[in-house]
């Protein structure tokens, strides 16, 4: 259970607009971290054409390594704290330039940047292009 493997993970029961059911996700947590049987996961779903604007989803191409069977996203806005007991099965390990992607959608630059879009379209000073998600 390493960082940058992907397992089928059981996400029921969840609340709202949460992410459901079993499905693939990431741990996105470092090895190094914890002493509770947690891991810190990024679900995953299909990939669909307006998800290239979105700067929190990862696209995932479908390899012999991370063994998905189409295009996918790695959904960073709904990274959670999961419980070691709901990893059901291991599926494969992501690229290392995917999790290059997922630390600079973290990083310092890049949430102070999304903040000010944020604010600025919430403001009305920019424009509603690319938020339609």
């Amino acid at each position: 259970m390493k960082q940058g493997t992907i397992w089928r993970v059981n996400l029921d029961p969840s609340v709202g607009v949460e992410m459901k059911k079993n499905r693939p996700c990431v741990i996105v947590n470092s090895n190094r971290i914890g002493k509770l049987p947690l891991k810190i996961v990024a679900p995953l779903t299909d990939f669909k054409q307006h998800y290239k604007k979105v700067p929190w989803m990862v696209i995932v191409e479908p390899t012999k390594e991370n063994r998905l069977l189409k295009a996918s996203v790695i959904d960073l806005f709904q990274v959670r704290s999961v419980s070691q007991k709901r990893l059901v099965t291991k599926l494969g390990i992501i690229d290392g330039n995917i999790m290059d992607a997922y630390d600079n959608v973290f990083s310092d630059e890049s949430i102070r940047k999304e903040q000010y879009n944020c604010v600025r379209w919430f403001d009305g000073l920019g424009s509603d292009e690319g938020q339609e998600w």
